[in-house]
């Protein structure tokens, strides 16, 4: 069984993101979405919002799974069988700061191969922090994001 895991942190999960996991679906058999904590940033929504809008935005793909984790990517992926780390690149910036990361996990654990695949020209121009931002002024982020998850951040954003 092919299995690749699509690590981030997905704060929040974008079309972006929805683009790569739809296109990696029919590729393997199985795609995990690790969701971790990014040490470098301050997460905007909570570990379980995040996973709630992971969960609304690939409701009814039965080739996905949602699993959070806390320890090395490599390994996480290993615990899950993965054979393959799954990449989006929205351009040549994503690249460059995608291809270290790929070679120390190549290093390792070097039966796991990186995978990368490009985003659709109508979504690379989303991110993350973007869309962080656009909810942040209380915009609409449908659009950016798939519905129920827009619907969700509104929602969260009401709460405070």
């Amino acid at each position: 069984m092919r299995i690749a895991l699509f690590a981030g942190s997905f704060d929040p999960v974008t079309l972006g993101h929805v683009d790569i996991v739809s296109r990696a679906s029919h590729l393997f058999d199985e795609v995990v979405i690790g969701v971790g904590n990014n040490v470098q940033k301050q997460s905007f929504f909570s570990l379980h919002a995040r996973l709630k809008m992971l969960e609304l935005a690939f409701e009814g793909q039965n080739n996905v799974k949602i699993l959070p984790y806390e320890v090395l990517t490599v390994e996480f992926a290993k615990s899950q069988g993965a054979q393959f780390l799954l990449r989006g690149l929205r351009n040549g910036q994503d690249l460059e700061y995608e291809k270290p990361i790929a070679l120390i996990n190549r290093h390792m654990e070097p039966q796991i191969e990186t995978v990368y695949l490009v985003s659709s020209p109508e979504v690379g121009h989303i991110s993350s922090t973007l869309v962080r931002e656009v909810a942040r002024y209380g915009r609409d982020t449908l659009g950016l994001v798939p519905s129920a998850v827009a619907e969700f951040i509104a929602a969260e954003l009401k709460k405070g």
